[in-house]
């Protein structure tokens, strides 16, 4: 898997924040380590320059992948040591109260040394220390070597869609154009002469291709004077859609090189007219910008009307006052059609019946969504026996780059969340497909983490974690889970993106699992995670003491109300055996379990 130079981006501006803390570098200051510090930053600064330039490189140079994951590896390190001698400088400002509170305060805090050198040397941070700048070193002089450079943050250029659709090969949207069309040839009663239509869902689920077919459909033709199409996309430029519209009113070019110039003209144009203008895949949030780009359109005939398509609904609720309409995946049938038609060219599976099984496999490993059907469909079309499907069915290829559209697109998605939000959706790999959680759980978890920025001092964290998640949510990272609209799921490959994203760093173990973890288990892991069952034995879970910088061990409870038995059991011997050696621990969930003593050394 691909690692997110999003999220290695986010870790860093963490790990650059933390490192200039002013009570860590006070502490720090006697020793010198302040200075050393201060070094770190200024590499991680040079290493922070050259992610994107990695990222684009990481899948045809293995050199850069390796070099990808060692910084990888190195920024879990380097919190893990800051975290430590942020601990410690706590507890020695704890020490230092006034003379009320001193005695009782020293007594809990007896165990540590009053000397702070002697904590550096007794806890052997001196030679992690030394550890740490040898690699951060190492990592900065291979820059030039496998030829990094520094780039801007703009992704790579995409394809823009046009409106032009094929209808004969679009399946199960027939109710969802009309309902669009009834939005469109309906008399308004407005303080505003133009409406905003927002069409909002996830990436690849067909808010383009829905737009598309809407905006050919012949009963609009004669309910429209002008009608425009401007693929938007993640460069939102007032100058160029002004432009693309008005080359589109006129049938021809126009050499403008004034927004202003070109403003007025288009005013002009749409003056007194009713138009239909579709804003095509809008990523910019900016109220300011929106607010130039539709200054023109207000000089239209009352009932015209503006189709924007997007993947945030913040975007929606900034442009309209209209509820968006939240278009939803594909029913088991037309998916299925979908595929067939894309990887068979025929709308059904009658004339390969023997490819009809595994089709439907294909389809609800998809989730039914759009473009993953079709991305699949044309991986098919060049297979041609049922082996050949089962390849491709059993493959890593939904989430290969290099071969696949899908995590490309979804992964735009990532690309634009602000920092503080990567690292909190990439957590979220932790939780296994088409489990449900619930929000509070989550945004505790975060807390523990240190995600949320802590900054912001006049908010409760509890709040803060609340607003990343809406964030989260509103962007169709999560949804509603149909069963329960109090919990939350992800699509499996919205889950796909998280695990990409974070690389090996989570892990998450379901239930149904052998006992021999032990080989599935990598040194490398920080959050794990797994299906707790009734009688959990002490051997499929002590292999993760060979984990020892995992932060999260947290235990999943799915409560079955059809099952006599609802309670479960964990072994004492893991408590007391494996659970004390895991010092790096941030979360320790035992969640659902019947407990009846604890290790003292827990809270060590």
């Amino acid at each position: 898997m691909a690692i997110g130079e999003v999220f290695l981006g986010a870790c860093v501006a963490v790990l650059l924040e933390r490192l200039a803390s002013r009570e860590l570098l006070k502490f720090l200051s006697p020793l010198g380590i302040d200075a050393q510090m201060k070094k770190w930053r200024g590499k991680l600064w040079m290493i922070q320059a050259v992610l994107t330039d990695a990222e684009n490189k990481q899948t045809r140079n293995e050199a850069v992948k390796k070099w990808l994951n060692d910084l990888q590896d190195l920024a879990y390190d380097l919190d893990d040591l800051v975290d430590k001698l942020n601990t410690e400088a706590v507890q020695r400002k704890l020490m230092e109260t006034d003379e009320k509170g001193t005695s009782q305060v020293q007594k809990l805090l007896s165990t540590f040394s009053n000397n702070f050198s002697d904590f550096i040397s007794e806890r052997g941070i001196n030679s992690e220390l030394e550890e740490i700048n040898d690699r951060l070193e190492d990592l900065s002089q291979q820059i030039s070597m496998i030829s990094l450079v520094r780039s801007s943050d703009k992704t790579e250029k995409r394809l823009q869609l046009t409106s032009v659709v094929e209808e004969s090969e679009v399946y199960g949207r027939e109710k969802d154009k009309e309902d669009i069309l009834k939005k469109l040839l309906e008399v308004e009663s407005s303080d505003s002469p133009v409406s905003v239509i927002p069409i909002v869902g996830m990436g690849g689920v067909g808010k383009t291709t829905l737009a598309q077919l809407v905006y050919n459909d012949d009963r609009l033709k004669v309910e429209f004077d002008l009608m425009a199409w401007a693929c938007v996309s993640d460069e939102f430029d007032a100058f160029r859609i002004a432009k693309i519209i008005l080359e589109a009113v006129f049938s021809g070019s126009c050499d403008y090189t004034d927004l202003n110039m070109l403003q007025v003209k288009l005013k002009e144009s749409l003056s007194k007219k009713r138009f239909l203008v579709v804003l095509d895949d809008v990523w910019n949030e900016k109220y300011g910008d929106w607010d130039i780009l539709r200054r023109p359109f207000l000089a239209g005939k009352p009932g015209s009307k503006i189709i924007v398509t997007t993947r945030n609904e913040k975007v929606a609720k900034i442009m309209s006052r209209i509820p968006a309409y939240h278009l939803k995946v594909l029913s088991d049938n037309d998916a299925l059609s979908l595929l067939a038609q894309h990887s068979l060219g025929t709308k059904t599976f009658d004339v390969q019946s023997d490819l009809r099984e595994i089709g439907k496999s294909v389809v609800r490993r998809c989730k039914n969504l759009p473009l993953a059907v079709k991305s699949l469909g044309g991986l098919l079309r060049t297979k041609a026996s049922p082996k050949e499907w089962e390849g491709v069915l059993n493959s890593e290829i939904w989430i290969a780059e290099e071969k696949s559209e899908i995590l490309p697109a979804l992964k735009l998605s990532y690309h634009y969340l602000p920092p503080e939000l990567k690292q909190c959706f990439a957590y979220c790999a932790i939780f296994p497909k088409d489990y449900e959680f619930d929000k509070s759980q989550l945004v505790y978890l975060w807390m523990a983490e240190g995600f949320l920025n802590q900054s912001q001092e006049e908010r409760l964290m509890e709040e803060l974690g609340n607003d990343y998640f809406d964030e989260l949510l509103i962007r169709s990272f999560f949804q509603k889970s149909s069963a329960d609209t109090s919990r939350f799921v992800m699509h499996d490959l919205i889950n796909d993106l998280a695990m990409c994203v974070s690389g090996n760093k989570c892990l998450s173990l379901d239930g149904m699992l052998n006992d021999n973890l032990r080989n599935k288990i990598s040194e490398k892991v920080c959050h794990l995670s797994f299906i707790s069952r009734h009688y959990e034995s002490y051997y499929r879970i002590s292999s993760v003491s060979s984990s020892q910088s995992l932060r999260t061990f947290l235990t999943l409870s799915i409560y079955d109300r059809f099952s006599s038995i609802n309670r479960f059991f964990l072994s004492q011997r893991f408590l007391f055996d494996v659970v004390p050696k895991l010092y790096c621990l941030r979360e320790l969930s035992l969640s659902g379990y019947q407990i009846y003593e604890l290790p003292s050394s827990i809270g060590d």
